[in-house]
């Protein structure tokens, strides 16, 4: 079984600029889902959206060309990927030749769904879009929209993740409410380094309590998990803790290695939310 340390995370790696989809390295998300209390099938929907900044290929006269492109693992999926192994392999099409960028979209979506679905067949593909040159003008940059708990003067002291500073008017009228923040930091699960996010929280049901919400969030400052994972967990604490009838939690982090990861999770079905950058990223 892959393990986050026997990933290139940390360590000098070659550049490879020949297409090698074996570069991917997946990771189950099985082990962290347990840590949280996920056994079985997993209470929520959604997905995680990635967003590739530097993504370059040979046409098939030898020209270089670019894009952007935009990815979508779903979240019932065995496996992430690591984001290191996926810059590796990105870089991998530096200097191979492809007919087009349709043949480039389909091989990142083949690869990709076969390694999400790790060792299994693939039950729903990833979803792979790339925005050629001429439509680089159109990329929104746009902040999260909601109440942002940010403005509150709180005092914060934890910063390993406390689901005790939770807490919701269960005596009072339920309401329905979207919460942001941009204070989240967590550290990657492996080199330690830092990994800068916004958060947006949608929910109906008992009030939460936006003080102690603030703080949950900060205290997420030294924990040491991937994106994925973190937003997993803020999910289920406030599932257990404040017991919300719907909740929607989402979070765009800042990229590294020309990637961004922001991950979504819902309670009910719902449209995604759109894939656009903040300032930040």
């Amino acid at each position: 079984m892959n393990l986050p340390e026997h990933s290139q995370l940390g360590k000098a790696s070659a550049y490879i600029d020949q297409y090698d989809a074996s570069l991917l390295f997946p990771l189950p998300r099985e082990a962290k889902r347990r840590e949280i209390g996920i056994t079985g099938s997993i209470p929520f929907l959604g997905a995680d959206m990635w967003t590739a900044f530097e993504l370059s290929w040979l046409n098939a006269r030898g020209k270089p060309q670019v894009a952007l492109a935009h990815i979508t693992v779903p979240c019932e999926s065995t496996h992430i990927v690591e984001s290191k192994s996926f810059k590796l392999y990105l870089n991998s099409f530096n200097n191979t030749r492809f007919e087009c960028a349709d043949a480039v979209r389909e091989r990142m979506r083949h690869d990709i769904s076969a390694a999400i679905w790790q060792g299994g067949p693939v039950q729903t593909t990833a979803g792979v879009r790339l925005l050629m040159p001429e439509l680089f003008d159109c990329e929104p940059v746009r902040e999260l929209t909601g109440l942002s708990i940010d403005r509150l003067d709180v005092e914060c002291g934890l910063y390993q993740p406390a689901p005790e500073l939770l807490g919701a008017a269960f005596n009072e009228q339920p309401v329905t409410e979207t919460l942001t923040s941009d204070l989240l930091k967590s550290n990657c699960l492996v080199t330690g380094q830092p990994d800068w996010g916004s958060v947006q929280i949608s929910y109906s049901g008992p009030q939460i309590d936006q003080a102690g919400l603030l703080r949950y969030i900060v205290s997420f400052r030294n924990h040491n998990e991937f994106h994925e994972q973190c937003v997993e967990r803020i999910y289920m604490d406030i599932m257990a803790r404040c017991k919300p009838t719907k909740l929607m939690v989402y979070a765009r982090y800042t990229r590294r290695g020309g990637l961004d990861i922001n991950p979504w999770r819902s309670s009910h079905p719902q449209l995604p939310p759109a894939n656009v950058r903040t300032a930040r990223q």
